[in-house]
């Protein structure tokens, strides 16, 4: 296919990273994996597939694992960056050292807020490079697994530019990957990150057996919710009634492909919560963003987000979740909007 140069390279060999890997290999293009843990770079290399995070689906041609992040970025045209947000910065001031040459284009993949700071990570992002080379993010409605499997998905690609956002959305485009324009990077943003706070709130409530009915009130209030932050950050409505907002926070709140609502369904059973985090075993970012989303929501005035803030409580000052549940039945009578 015709597209933008090669070669490129992939920050992060978790399931998201490495499914992207597959997407843009599928495309045509040389992609360098990397990842800071060397003996899972080993395994790929050995095994043709990544065996901890997407067991069984083969690495098409093209995808060649890298254990030094200087190696991987030199030359690349294009830097994907899909770790945990923990590990966002940490990522960025490696990429910094390795001096990507000038043209490179940056696209991270990453959902959350940082946690230490409250800051989004494209002011993360700017704070490192301010120089440096343009970026923009990728978010939407996305299982790594069936991204793996080459099944049929749509994102969004945002930019302050949308040429820029255009650039980097034809890297990944294809007849099953379908990718769309924003230039409401903070819209984009501020979906992927709080769906996820929701979807442990949507589990915890599966979990407790309140139903379908529970389930999809929660769905729409938690939209609102979003929607109030965005209003007051700056965020574009149209962006959070679309693929990064509302699409993104129906598949996490109601697939058990997600990691968020599996970990919400554990606490809703019983489970302690430091288990459902063991036995899942990847990075729950539901769990770190419900704390620092507080501090967002003081910082924006003290926002009327309920739902986000009982998942809070649960997670952090010990709640038992059916009273959280009962405690936002109990809520006063208002008009839905």
């Amino acid at each position: 296919m015709s597209g933008p140069p090669s070669p490129c390279a992939v920050l992060g060999a978790g399931s998201w990273g490495t499914a992207l890997s597959m997407r843009l290999a599928r495309n045509g293009f040389t992609v360098r994996l990397w990842d800071r843990d060397t003996r899972l770079m080993e395994e790929i290399a050995a095994r043709g597939e990544n065996p901890r995070y997407l067991p069984g689906l083969p690495l098409p041609d093209g995808i060649v694992p890298s254990p030094h992040m200087g190696e991987a970025v030199s030359g690349a045209a294009l830097v994907v960056i899909a770790v945990p947000t923990v590990g966002f910065r940490g990522v960025l001031d490696r990429l910094a050292e390795s001096a990507p040459p000038a043209g490179t284009r940056v696209l991270w993949a990453t959902k959350g807020i940082e946690t230490e700071t409250g800051r989004w990570l494209h002011e993360v992002y700017a704070e490192r490079f301010a120089q440096g080379p343009p970026g923009g993010v990728l978010s939407g409605p996305s299982f790594a697994g069936e991204v793996a499997r080459g099944l049929p998905t749509a994102v969004t690609v945002a930019a302050a530019d949308l040429q820029l956002a255009a650039e980097l959305a034809a890297w990944f485009h294809a007849e099953t990957f379908r990718t769309y324009l924003s230039d409401d990077v903070i819209g984009v943003e501020l979906g992927g990150a709080v769906k996820n706070v929701l979807a442990i709130g949507a589990g915890i409530a599966d979990g407790l057996g309140f139903g379908a009915n529970a389930r999809a009130a929660l769905i729409t209030r938690g939209l609102h919710e979003i929607v109030r932050l965005g209003d007051v950050l700056g965020a574009r409505r149209e962006t959070l009634m679309g693929l990064a907002g509302l699409g993104d926070l129906v598949l996490t709140c109601t697939d058990d492909q997600s990691r968020n609502r599996r970990f919400g369904l554990a606490l809703g059973q019983g489970v302690e919560a430091a288990r459902a985090a063991r036995d899942i075993g990847q990075a729950i970012e539901g769990r770190e963003t419900a704390r620092v989303l507080m501090r967002v929501i003081e910082q924006a005035g003290g926002v009327e987000m309920p739902i986000a803030r009982q998942v809070y409580r649960i997670l952090y000052e010990g709640l038992d979740p059916r009273d959280a549940v009962t405690e936002l039945l109990a809520r006063s009578l208002k008009t839905e909007d």
